[in-house]
């Protein structure tokens, strides 16, 4: 079986930090995100995908060697322009085959049981299943009513609060048979979650979805993001790159520097990362080549890589992109 994982987008909610890099190779807890889904397919024996790009495709050459590595098959399609969630999918029909595969939205990260989710699907004989997971405000999202069985009725877009029917939302994670890629249009911009699924349902097809309560998490923006490696630290993201979670936990790369006056907690510290004398980082991810200078703060922010904070410079809710030199003032960019 194949996981399709899709990773054509800008990354347009997370710049300038997506400015350099696609949005998957943006790491949490020091490991790239794209290797935590190599990770959550590996546990239920899946060993095959395909990795469906577009932007800064080149990139991801050295995720694609290192799944090689740790024995996955990762195969590659490239788009020359954005196709949407369901053209991407259909621009990789021919890697397919005959076989019902997985697909997952490049935002998301979580440690759904996907054994769990193939034996749903198979009960159902359906054509295509939907990982639904709960919020406690349904209005930003569209949510999706369903039978008792878990036929998908219909899709409602950002209902209003009191008005939503549920609260369960599309968690950008799907199992679909092969049929469904003959209902995708080649070659242009079509939407998995505005087009495709709504068109099943009206066609009366076999589309259903079941909720989850496991640990989901859409990482596009730099507040989710950031909350994202924050849940790593603490363990409430259950991964193998942090050894020790709790509250104040820390991920230090082995090359990076850290003063024996700074004080560092719950923070994720990339390779070649310094930390200066009096330093303190607190609740922050800083990417490869960040410098925290003597007395610098760094608190609940995102520094990009090779970014520079001057000595007694403040930074707190901020995300910094690649490169800046922060001064004396308190970072608010």
């Amino acid at each position: 079986m194949k996981a399709l994982l899709i990773a054509g987008g800008f990354g347009t909610r997370l710049r300038p930090l997506t400015y350099t890099r696609p949005k998957h190779l943006l790491p949490i807890a020091n490991r790239a995100h794209i290797h935590h889904v190599f990770d959550l397919l590996q546990r239920h024996g899946i060993d095959e995908a395909v990795l469906l790009t577009s932007y800064l495709a080149e990139a991801f050459e050295g995720a694609v060697a290192e799944a090689a590595a740790r024995g996955m098959r990762v195969e590659v399609t490239h788009e020359a322009e954005p196709l949407g969630t369901a053209g991407a999918m259909k621009n990789a029909e021919a890697l397919v085959g005959e076989e019902t595969f997985f697909a997952f939205n490049g935002d998301i990260l979580s440690d759904l049981d996907l054994t769990a989710m193939m034996e749903f699907h198979r009960s159902r004989d359906a054509e295509g299943t939907i990982v639904l997971t709960p919020v406690e405000d349904p209005s930003a999202f569209g949510v999706v009513p369903t039978d008792p069985d878990g036929r998908v009725q219909r899709f409602i877009e950002k209902p209003p609060r009191d008005e939503a029917p549920t609260n369960l939302i599309n968690a950008g994670v799907y199992i679909l048979e092969p049929s469904v890629l003959s209902r995708i249009p080649e070659g242009v911009e079509w939407s998995a979650e505005r087009a495709l699924f709504p068109g099943l349902v009206e066609d009366g097809a076999r589309l259903f979805a079941t909720a989850t309560d496991a640990y989901w998490m859409d990482v596009g923006t730099p507040e989710k993001y950031l909350t994202a490696n924050l849940d790593a630290l603490s363990g409430r993201f259950e991964t193998e790159a942090v050894r020790q979670p709790g509250p104040h936990a820390v991920v230090i790369a082995a090359d990076a520097e850290v003063a024996t006056g700074a004080r560092v907690s719950s923070a994720c510290l990339a390779s070649k990362v310094v930390v200066e004398e009096g330093a303190t980082i607190e609740r922050s991810v800083l990417l490869p080549g960040a410098v925290v200078s003597s007395g610098a703060e760094v608190r609940d922010s995102i520094l990009g890589a090779d970014v520079t904070v001057s000595a007694g410079a403040r930074v707190a809710g901020a995300t910094i992109g690649d490169g800046a030199l922060v001064d004396d003032t308190e970072g608010d960019q």
